[in-house]
């Protein structure tokens, strides 16, 4: 299909969206709850289709697919359903001194069609997460999923179309440029997942039609380990966070800050939890995933070319899979430092003292995310007070972004807005103000012809 033709395509898909969304089908509080409860059983449905695809793209086990792309989903539709009428409900708010006789109330309304442009690493829960906010909030939505996990995207549209009419939710599948004629039409939300330059690109584009966007971006999160950490359950949360899905998470530690004092211990405690997870060869283990495509492999490789690899570096090209590696005596600016990681390769550095550690951090770009093990809870007090970031864990890591009661998003360059449970909700909302004023009695003072309604507004605002 030629650009222009793919452009008049999708034009046509996002007007069906919009004339259906001005019908006000998508709108009541009952009308969403079915469809959320349909899309509960599509997924459930679909769910081997979906574990088998993951295997076929990321070489993900049917427990690491479970539990990251859909378990987690059924959750956060359970959690939505319970509580959607009263995030739904308009809600009164206190009425100001000025205003007697009125009435205020916040009503939320949805935006009307929603873009939702998922990325590779976890296709099937980045694409249909967003969503489940979507429909919540009472608007239609398009999803385009990742060119490069093309085995979940087929999945995805095979459930959507089954679920759904067309001009209600439907999947566009495409590289770059149906991205590219996608950003050029008219929606009334975009929620991004990917990487920062793509999330610039995408934000360029929305500007040009005054678009509302959420950017969940990423970064070099950090891990900090403090002397006091405890060193055998720290290494295990420390690889669990960094090697599911073969560390291509975008809140996985990117690199570990400890002082040189316990090196050495949790290194060794390392080894040993590695063998525990994934036996004495991780690159053949099941229970292990593999990089995306050849480019992301190559890029990593390059990488594994600074400091000096003290656990893992063995690597299949064949299989595109890279064995969870650290790499010791890692400079600050050296290449691996300059850019987000997204793969199994975690750096050591060396800290003297925290206040050094957290100057170190806060003269980067914000992180998505930040993980602390320490039982000091001074030191926790201090680190969540003076350091930015997106969201975060003390003592563990990536378990932040499993529980619908906090929101997840980023802040600076990790990305903007956020989401998950009511968040989700208030994401794909706008908050409409709603003033209903009183016929009972009238104000003269606010009038230009009262002779002292400024003395009584001056003296009412002291």
């Amino acid at each position: 299909m030629v650009a222009g033709q793919e452009g008049k395509t999708l034009e046509y898909s996002v007007q069906k969206q919009k004339d259906y969304f001005i019908s006000g089908a998508t709108k009541s509080v009952s009308k969403r709850l079915e469809q959320l409860q349909l899309l509960k059983e599509g997924i459930k449905e679909f769910e081997q289709d979906i574990v088998d695809a993951l295997k076929q793209d990321l070489n993900k086990s049917e427990y690491e697919a479970y539990t990251t792309e859909v378990g987690i989903l059924l959750e956060e539709i359970k959690f939505t359903e319970k509580r959607l009428h009263k995030w739904a409900k308009p809600k009164k708010v206190k009425t100001a001194i000025t205003h007697i006789g009125s009435k205020g109330m916040i009503i939320s309304e949805p935006y009307g069609v929603v873009l939702i442009i998922a990325p590779w690493n976890y296709p099937f829960q980045l694409a249909i997460s967003p969503l489940i906010g979507a429909i919540a909030a009472g608007n239609t939505a398009i999803i385009k999923p990742s060119e490069l996990t093309p085995h979940i995207s087929k999945v995805i549209v095979k459930l959507i179309e089954k679920v759904f009419k067309p001009e209600y939710v439907t999947v566009i599948e495409g590289g770059v440029e149906t991205s590219t004629e996608l950003l050029k039409q008219p929606f009334d939300y975009i929620f991004f997942t990917g990487s920062v330059q793509v999330g610039k690109v995408v934000m360029e584009a929305a500007a040009k039609n005054l678009t509302p966007v959420t950017l969940e971006l990423g970064g070099k999160s950090p891990c900090i380990l403090h002397d006091d950490a405890d060193i055998k359950l720290a290494a295990k949360r420390v690889l669990f966070g960094k090697f599911t899905n073969a560390g291509q998470t975008c809140i996985a530690p990117d690199y570990l800050l400890m002082p040189s004092r316990i090196k050495a211990e949790f290194i060794e405690e390392c080894k040993r939890v590695l063998q525990a997870f994934y036996g004495e060869d991780p690159v053949q283990s099941d229970r292990y995933g593999r990089i995306v495509s050849e480019r992301h492999f190559d890029r990593l490789l390059r990488f594994m070319g600074n400091g000096n690899v003290v656990i893992g570096g063995q690597y299949d090209r064949e299989a595109l899979k890279i064995a969870p590696t650290f790499i010791d005596q890692v400079s600050w600016e050296d290449p691996i430092m300059q850019e987000e990681i997204f793969g199994p390769l975690l750096p050591i550095l060396e800290y003297e003292s925290i206040d050094q550690c957290i100057a170190k951090i806060v003269e980067r770009p914000k992180p998505l995310a930040l993980y602390l093990f320490t039982k000091d809870t001074q030191l926790q007090e201090k680190v969540m007070e003076q350091v930015s970031f997106g969201g975060g864990c003390i003592n563990d890591t990536l378990m932040h972004i499993g529980t619908p009661y906090l929101p997840f998003g980023g802040v600076g360059e990790s990305g903007m807005g956020s989401y998950h449970g009511k968040q989700s909700f208030k994401t794909f909302s706008h908050e409409k103000s709603v003033l209903k004023q009183t016929n009972r009695f009238d104000m003269e003072f606010r009038y230009p012809s009262s002779k002292n309604g400024l003395k009584l507004i001056k003296k009412l605002w002291k």
